[in-house]
């Protein structure tokens, strides 16, 4: 075929394609920055992270003014830039204005603050992670270890249960050093939830977040401090971090749970079956919904985010809530007086 010069592509005209077939549309990038612009500000962040925590999914201009110095009228101006991106909606009911992540952006700041936002605060640790070639031998002691532990499992599901644990916790896991062992610890609470029988006559709970490295680690840890054995309680997360979060390490120290102990896990299937209670804070669309579970979606803020004072203020809602949880499970439980 004879090519006329007009339909002659070079190869730079070929690589301009290829390039512009990977990139986002002008257009979408333009309405993405716009978006970015207006959430670059940390009062603004701090506003939009109040109402998408809230219990009731919006929050008054009364309320915002109280998070900072600022006047109520410079408060105002910076929730109207956040309406004008798209990312908030408002509301006059009389005197006040109320305010809601507008339902396009739910998931988008979702997002932002239970993954994004956290991660920037983590310095990357580099490090290559043991390869396989390293870590084969030690997972097929591991592996033998624990299927003479579990008989009534088949040994294929111990040794599968086992390289699935250390292959999830190798792509989060902050210490590699540690991993191996980290990976121990998983697999056999996964394989004690596989071997668990409904009539022990023992609950157990799982709470279940997005990094499982705040909330539900505190909320886990209060549980075990409150009730101890009478009460078997796991913790996960949908997109698991690589560490606990800094501001609550301190809290988790003062429950009792030992330095190191907790670390962030993956949820999974045999987690879920094994729970009689399911508690989720803000992933509540990614658990498994299974018959003759009882579910609770708890509204509480993210400590990743948040000032001392404002882990604090999250361990007393997770206190109260745990202590309403206990009681209805455990009737007899002597909870101390608060």
């Amino acid at each position: 075929m004879t090519l006329s010069p007009d339909t002659v592509t070079t190869e730079g005209e070929v690589a301009c394609e290829h390039v512009e077939a990977h990139a986002i549309a002008p257009a979408v990038a333009e309405t993405v920055t716009t978006a970015l612009k207006a959430l670059a500000d940390p009062l603004r962040l701090r506003m939009l992270s109040y109402v998408a925590s809230s219990a009731t999914g919006e929050a008054c201009v009364c309320d915002l003014a109280t998070l900072t110095e600022v006047s109520q009228p410079t408060v105002s101006h910076h929730l109207k830039l956040l309406r004008e991106a798209g990312i908030l909606t408002s509301e006059r009911r009389g005197t006040w204005v109320w305010y809601r992540v507008a339902p396009g952006y739910r998931r988008a700041v979702s997002t932002l603050l239970e993954t994004f936002a956290p991660a920037t605060l983590t310095a990357p640790t580099g490090g290559p992670l043991a390869g396989p070639e390293d870590a084969d031998g030690a997972l097929d002691r591991m592996a033998d270890e624990l299927a003479s532990r579990h008989p009534d499992l088949d040994r294929s599901v111990v040794v599968g249960t086992v390289r699935e644990s250390y292959a999830a916790l190798a792509r989060s896991a902050h210490v590699s050093g540690h991993l191996l062992n980290l990976a121990e610890r998983f697999a056999k609470q996964r394989l004690t939830d596989l071997s668990r029988r409904s009539s022990s006559g023992v609950p157990q709970i799982l709470f279940l977040c997005v990094a499982n490295a705040g909330r539900s680690q505190l909320a886990a840890a209060l549980v075990q401090h409150y009730a101890g054995d009478r009460v078997i309680v796991r913790s996960a997360g949908s997109t698991p971090a690589d560490r606990i979060h800094h501001g609550v390490e301190p809290q988790l120290a003062d429950l009792g749970v030992p330095a190191g102990d907790a670390f962030p896990k993956p949820l999974t299937d045999d987690a879920v079956r094994a729970a009689d209670v399911v508690i989720t804070m803000g992933c509540g669309d990614v658990c498994p919904v299974l018959p003759g579970k009882r579910y609770e979606d708890w509204v509480v803020g993210d400590p990743a985010l948040a000032s001392p004072a404002g882990v604090t203020a999250i361990r007393v809602e997770l206190d109260t809530r745990v202590r309403a949880l206990l009681a209805d499970l455990l009737p007899d439980l002597d909870l101390p007086v608060r």
